[in-house]
């Protein structure tokens, strides 16, 4: 690949990776391949309704986080044995740009023996197995492939933060296809540790290629990036479309059903009914839910007191329950 860049992350944060990426794109001159490896994390479709996608819950009892990219497509979970690669080009729309960029990392696998093959519209599989998920989003003339390389992730860790919750939920935006996904490790001859796989996929992509290193001020823009969005309630999980909510529980006290809309991350007309018995009505405490962000700490501060309208409720038990 002529007239590009090759750049290493020295960093395995993905607020800083994802707004890395963006800033390569939006606000560098030049083309680049970027390699990666995030800390445990999920990440998010740009279309995606992130309460739809993901166990909340899960994801931060197990401290992993969960940050939305520019590029469409389904949910995915990334961990240290986990590797990305990002490659910044021109655009042409006369190819198959899907096919075009999966064609190195293709031929990088078939190299270490793992027979893996482009299938679909956007993925990377060995034996009909998904090992890569890759994406594109087109920035005037230029675009942004990336893509995940699976090669020892915890499974059992993804199907635990990538499950829909307990809350039934409509909404507009992309839902993730649950493919049956593999590890790379698996499909090596000769196994080997993810290091020096990356190690051997450097090599495979730098080539002659020369190396650029983030200047203090791509530090201070990237950062900028992080603070403004990448790490922001509003862009992660408050930018997800309009979605109607409706939470079914049981409790000691009874049944309490929970309604209400959410626009970008926003509580709206709160409702609730149920078999419980009140002192006083309880719709006047619901509506300290409007307005609210939809996280744990707002809704059950919302909820507090609410033993005075029904005896022995506990807003921290009803929270525990929307959340699980």
């Amino acid at each position: 690949m002529e007239n590009f860049q090759f750049v290493i992350s020295s960093s395995n944060d993905p607020y800083f990776n994802l707004a890395s990426e963006e800033y390569l794109l939006k606000q560098k001159k030049g083309y680049y391949i970027y390699l990666w490896i995030n800390s445990p994390s999920v990440i998010i479709g740009s279309n995606q309704n992130t309460l739809l996608e993901v166990n909340l819950k899960n994801a931060e009892s197990k401290g992993v986080k969960v940050v939305r990219r520019i590029t469409g497509g389904g949910a995915v979970y990334h961990d240290y044995n986990n590797v990305c690669y990002s490659i910044i080009a021109p655009f042409d729309a006369s190819e198959n740009n899907y096919v075009k960029f999966t064609a190195p990392v293709i031929s990088f696998l078939n190299s270490l023996g793992v027979k893996a093959e482009f299938s679909g519209r956007n993925d990377i599989t060995v034996s009909g197995k998904k090992i890569s998920g890759n994406a594109q989003v087109i920035y005037k003339d230029r675009l942004l492939h990336h893509g995940t390389l699976l090669f020892n992730s915890d499974l059992d860790a993804l199907k635990e933060v990538l499950v829909e919750n307990k809350l039934k939920m409509e909404s507009k935006g992309v839902k993730s296809i649950r493919a049956r996904v593999t590890n790379i490790l698996e499909h090596l001859p000769n196994p080997i540790s993810c290091n020096k796989f990356f190690n051997l996929l450097v090599e495979h992509f730098k080539k002659d290629l020369p190396v650029y290193s983030f200047t203090k001020e791509d530090i201070i823009n990237i950062n900028s990036l992080i603070e403004n969005k990448y790490s922001t309630y509003e862009w992660n999980i408050g930018y997800s479309p309009k979605g109607k909510v409706r939470f079914d529980g049981r409790f000691n006290f009874g049944t309490l059903t929970l309604t209400f809309n959410l626009v970008d991350g926003i509580i709206s007309d709160a409702e609730v009914f149920g078999d419980y018995f009140s002192t006083k009505n309880l719709q006047e405490l619901i509506n300290n839910l409007n307005g609210k962000k939809f996280i744990k700490n707002e809704v059950e501060n919302a909820l507090s007191g609410i033993e005075l309208y029904i005896k022995d409720a506990s807003a921290k038990e009803i929270v525990e329950k929307l959340f699980s």
